[in-house]
């Protein structure tokens, strides 16, 4: 399903429950981190274990992450090819092949 019609879908189910109004920038930016970390609990204190719990998880940041950008008029694809064009440039092949840190230490 293209992403523009999951969109649709998520913001047609909760506009049929008059959500929208809660929805906010703001708002939607919270439940991205609060559902992130529900995905990273999976993992607390042993190695997860439980797929459909990590599916569950990840669906909801992935929804709210779509909700955010359907909101704030952000091309969710677009924005992320720039950002790995912008990437490249801080860790150019040559310098971060096999290497974790951060491009401000490369």
């Amino acid at each position: 399903m293209p992403i523009l019609m999951l969109t649709d879908k998520i913001r047609i189910f909760n506009e049929e429950r008059n959500w929208s109004c809660f929805h906010t920038s703001e708002n939607l930016a919270k439940a991205i981190s609060i559902e992130a970390n529900e995905l990273l609990e999976c993992f607390l204190w042993e190695p997860a274990n439980d797929i459909n719990k990590i599916k569950e998880e990840v669906a909801d940041i992935f929804v709210y992450l779509l909700m955010f950008c359907d909101k704030n008029d952000i091309d969710l694809l677009a924005a992320t090819n720039e950002k790995i064009e912008i990437n490249k440039n801080k860790y150019p092949i040559q310098k971060a092949y096999n290497n974790c840190k951060k491009y401000t230490e490369l």
